[in-house]
């Protein structure tokens, strides 16, 4: 059987990724991460993310469901929401950076006030223990409170139950106890954690899929980071692969990139700047041809697409953006092509309305 092409895998991608929208738990657990980013323009990366993939999606349904969702949020990947048993994987977590006793002592009186509490706001820890202020990561200096309430959540020590106005309310955590010196248990659960996040962006790179073990063993679960060379190695031989154009690219195992189920998507679709499709850089430019940049940070007068410029894909080719303005119901569409202007074709003007009105939709309050 012959292998897949560039255009199979691409095919395969979008097919994976854009499957047919289903419940907000469901999306979640397909899915098995959500990238979350707190800019809104015009809704969080994590919205306009679950938009695609969950039947009638609103912006903020995640935030409002969250405290009755078998979710969390933690540093995955990056800082997102995932299924708790995913999340049981990487703890207790041991960070490069140890404390010394007097912080442990702070975070155990910490952890007992607000298992006493219940749930805790950042300022209600501030006001009862008055850490003061400390120097940040940004060389500012920010409430010490809530720098470590932040350690206490990556060490497990606390769980984020909701949030209020944007801010992390606290309830106490136990982390979940692996048996100790079990090399094999950690090897199983390093695995598992790979193949998380294969299944959420393959098909893949060889380069990604190397990126993303040194990140899970060095970020998300740093207490296995010296083990994270034999993960990838048991990885690139449990994962399916092939050479496509001079380049190795791997999927989950039993899946077939060539398959022609992998018809391509009719319609317009407006994508998150961490959208799964999007996210790795270097595939994004192999599959579309085009280097996709997130500006949001970038000086405004070196900009070249727009402070939060949304992907628009069209059928199976990404043509094109959009920045997209919303106040007081009305949505206000920035458009930009690669060709320099939009395909003159009537199907594409009804597909782009089309997906418009969806984002109207979605950013009106039920």
């Amino acid at each position: 059987m012959p292998g897949p092409t560039l255009d199979d895998l691409r095919r395969y991608a979008l097919a994976r990724s854009l499957f047919t929208p289903t419940t907000l738990p469901r999306a979640i657990e397909r899915l098995g991460f959500v990238q979350a980013d707190p800019i809104r323009a015009p809704a969080r990366a994590q919205d306009l993310t679950l938009r695609h993939r969950v039947r009638d999606y609103r912006a903020g349904d995640l935030e409002r469901r969250y405290p009755r969702l078998a979710v969390e949020e933690d540093f995955f990947i990056n800082y997102g929401f995932l299924p708790r048993a995913t999340q049981a994987l990487m703890h207790p977590r041991t960070p490069r950076t140890a404390w010394p006793k007097a912080r442990w002592a702070q975070a155990h009186a910490v952890q007992a006030f607000v298992r006493e509490r219940g749930q805790a706001h950042p300022r209600e820890v501030d006001a009862h223990f008055q850490h003061g202020k400390a120097r940040n990561w940004f060389g500012g200096s920010s409430n010490a409170s809530t720098q470590l309430l932040d350690g206490m959540h990556y060490r497990g020590l606390l769980r984020v139950a909701r949030r209020e106005g944007g801010t992390r309310v606290y309830a106490a955590h136990d982390a979940h106890v692996r048996p100790a010196h079990d090399p094999a248990a950690a090897d199983a659960a390093l695995d598992r954690l790979v193949d998380v996040a294969v299944a959420l962006y393959a098909p893949l790179p060889a380069s990604t899929l190397s990126q993303f073990v040194m990140w899970v063993g060095a970020a998300a679960a740093p207490q296995w980071r010296e083990r994270r060379r034999g993960a990838l190695l048991r990885a690139k031989a449990r994962l399916a692969s092939a050479e496509v154009d001079g380049q190795r690219w791997f999927w989950p195992a039993g899946e077939n990139p060539a398959s022609r189920r992998h018809a391509p998507p009719d319609g317009v679709r407006l994508l998150a700047p961490f959208d799964p499709l999007v996210w790795d850089r270097r595939r994004f430019e192999v599959f579309w041809g085009w280097p996709y940049r997130f500006e949001a940070y970038t000086p405004a007068p070196k900009r070249v697409r727009g402070y939060y410029a949304l992907p628009l894909l069209w059928r199976d080719a990404v043509i094109g953006w959009a920045n997209l303005g919303w106040r007081d119901g009305v949505l206000t569409p920035d458009l930009g092509y690669v060709a320099g202007r939009a395909p003159r074709d009537r199907a594409f003007r009804n597909a782009l309305d089309d997906e418009l009105q969806r984002v109207t939709d979605f950013l009106t309050p039920r």
